[in-house]
């Protein structure tokens, strides 16, 4: 009987081990969390605990007896550390955390506590960065604990990271430390993947790991990494606490929130006031860090297997609730993107009164298979966004099927399902949710080009109601933009002389200036060059689309789903009415094939970019210096030395209406 039960516990650690080296290899490897922390760290408290009740069945590969997973099959090549970078024990409770510090005076057969020193622990990824004679040398993961992957490229892209230390500090030097995201920009990184139906960072540690895993250093320089100093190998300093201010002179940011620990008493009340301030902070933090501060103690206090022994992180409670899912509305994003938000009933979690959490898209409600009514399991990822992470299954009774809007909640406008999981809204110009992001496009440089009208110029119109679609833009008047901030007389008709010359443009920039989603300046002069108005436009199918050069499906069903829409019509005839207008000709017409154009003074109808694609519509060709191969040279207001130059060379002047007649353009 002994022996069946020895057996059953064998297989029963054997089963353990090999599920938390699965999670492990995901966790570390491919930056994915299979598993929550809470029950992460359950299992490996069960492992750890039958493990040390039958010392005969630990094995060298056991987890409990190892740092990370191995590095050798990874894409980096692998560095071998100067000194072990080992895991911690944990705590799950205050009188845990005594028994650690009670233990340690037992081991240094002291009557009082030494003193510590308490850190956040922030969760990011542990990295170790040498420098030689001050330059950054290299840079690795933590990896196996005994070698780790060499990211010195994306490191270098980290802001808070010197490339150069100081003068004055020769020879090797090591600084280890956590490499992280902020929760503003886990935020903004995991909305720009949503709205490109790409899928989101589970948390914002994997966010950082799957940063610095990039092969591609550009693309970790733009998920803006951050980083806090830990620890310092440098000859004369003595302990934790020195380490922390030398690494400061060196440049390092350190967590504002360390602190001296000379009490018992003191070590709870660092774990409550960090508790307390863990909301308020942007960067996730999932627990604590004790540790001896002075380095000869630690050094007489060693290690275990994997850990140190004068160190312990004290982990904080998991930030997850259960309560039930009473029914969904759907966001309107400034791209039009549709997002389903879950109406709670309102829950406690983490401090913090939860009654909206976010489902993120359609593909995730049915990857989670969540429904109305179901008992849901809410966290607030990154400690910041609630997110609706699972359902309770057992509790599942009569639940409704979440079914997708067919209209836009915010304009009543047509809907576009895009993919499984992308919904958008595709009135962008008349919907209240995208209309400032429209507008904005619609004036950009290389749309109309309406000089003056900026981003917070239009957000505050749009705020005061002056514009209400894109179409109101030729309608604002000098009494309006006079009246606002920071707007002078020459500024307000400077913008309204830069509307009016808008009006002037070319078909292809027309287009673009719509906003037609994957719809680009050259997709835009693609369909300009097969139809000259919007009614001949209006008549494409999707099918014909599909064989136009540079138009796939995708953009094909884009473009259709635009112009079959009764709003956006409606938006683009207000246009037509304000007097916006392009030269009525087509891709055929190649009258000026072969002439060579020089533009030269201040033109009223059009910008120098706008007179030079219409020119290169018709074939044309546009140079820089006047010679006398050049045809025309168009002069408007205040023209330079090319006018002089052409007068010599007796090459043909055009007026500004002169060259208006030429492209078969009206001068009204």
């Amino acid at each position: 009987m002994p022996d069946v039960a020895v057996n059953n516990t064998k297989k029963h650690i054997e089963k353990l081990q090999e599920l938390i080296k699965k999670y492990n290899y995901e966790y570390y490897v491919n930056n994915n969390s299979l598993i929550y922390d809470a029950e992460y760290d359950r299992l490996f408290a069960e492992l750890k605990q039958l493990e040390a009740e039958h010392p005969e069945l630990v094995t060298p590969d056991s987890p409990t007896q190892q740092v990370g997973v191995s590095t050798k099959q990874t894409a980096f090549a692998r560095i071998e550390h100067t000194r072990p970078m080992l895991s911690l024990d944990n705590a799950f409770s205050n009188a845990e955390a005594q028994a650690f510090v009670k233990k340690i005076m037992e081991k240094l057969n002291y009557s009082k506590i030494p003193q510590l020193t308490g850190e956040p622990k922030i969760d990011g990824l542990a990295i170790s960065i040498v420098y030689k004679n001050a330059k950054l040398d290299y840079a690795a993961t933590r990896g196996d604990g005994s070698s780790g992957e060499n990211i010195t490229q994306n490191i270098l892209t980290v802001q808070d990271i010197p490339q150069h230390l100081p003068a004055g500090f020769h020879g090797e030097i090591e600084v280890r430390g956590e490499a992280y995201i902020t929760l503003s920009r886990f935020i903004e990184l995991n909305k720009a993947l949503l709205d490109n139906n790409e899928k989101p960072f589970a948390n914002p540690r994997n966010a950082a790991a799957g940063s610095l895993r990039q092969l591609n250093p550009a693309i970790t320089k733009e998920r803006k990494l951050s980083f806090f100093a830990y620890s310092l190998f440098l000859s004369g300093t003595k302990s934790q606490s020195q380490s922390m201010e030398a690494l400061k002179k060196l440049g390092f940011k350190i967590p504002k929130h360390n602190k001296i620990i000379k009490s018992i008493n003191e070590v709870d009340e660092y774990y409550n006031t960090l508790l307390k301030v863990r909301a308020e902070l942007d960067y996730e933090i999932d627990g604590l860090v004790y540790k001896v501060d002075d380095f000869s103690l630690q050094e007489k206090l060693g290690f275990v297997a994997r850990a140190p022994r004068w160190a312990i992180a004290r982990k904080f409670p998991a930030q997850e609730k259960l309560t039930q899912l009473l029914g969904v509305e759907f966001q309107v994003g400034r791209t039009g993107i549709l997002t389903p938000v879950a109406k709670l009933k309102t829950v406690n979690v983490g401090g913090v009164n939860v009654s909206n959490a976010t489902l993120h898209n359609m593909q995730e409600i049915k990857r989670k298979d969540i429904h109305i009514n179901d008992y849901v399991f809410v966290r607030r990822a990154g400690d910041v966004i609630p997110e609706v992470i699972r359902p309770n299954l057992e509790k599942r009774n009569k639940v409704i099927d979440i079914a997708p809007p067919i209209t836009c909640p915010v304009c009543g406008g047509n809907v576009v399902h895009e993919n499984e999981a992308s919904i958008r809204c595709i009135a962008a110009m008349e919907c209240p949710a995208q209309l400032s992001a429209s507008i904005i496009h619609f004036c950009s440089k290389a749309a109309l080009d309406i000089d003056g009208l900026g981003d917070k110029l239009i957000e505050t119109l749009v705020d005061k109601q002056m514009l209400t679609t894109v179409a109101d833009i030729y309608s604002l008047t000098f009494e309006q933009l006079v009246s606002l901030p920071r707007m002078a007389e020459k500024s307000t008709n400077n913008i309204l002389q830069a509307i009016e010359r808008s009006k002037n443009t070319t078909f292809a920039r027309f287009i673009y200036a719509l906003g037609i989603k994957e719809v680009g300046r050259e997709t835009a002069k693609t369909l300009s060059s097969k139809v000259n108005t919007i009614d001949e436009l209006t008549k494409f199918k999707e099918e014909q689309l599909k064989l136009l050069p540079d138009i796939g499906p995708v953009v094909a069903k884009h473009i259709y789903a635009f112009f079959h829409s009764s709003k956006n019509l409606e938006t683009i005839n207000k246009l037509l009415e304000q007097g916006i207008h392009w030269p009525s000709y087509t891709s055929v017409d190649t009258s000026l094939q072969g002439k060579t154009f020089i533009l030269t003074g201040v033109l009223e109808k059009f910008t120098r970019e706008q007179a030079t694609e219409l020119l290169e519509e018709k074939g044309a060709k546009v140079s820089s210096s006047v010679s006398a191969k050049t045809n025309y040279v168009v002069a408007g207001k205040n023209p330079g030395s090319k006018f002089s130059k052409a007068q010599e060379l007796g090459v043909k002047i055009l007026t500004e209406a002169e060259f208006l007649q030429l492209i078969g353009m009206q001068d009204n």
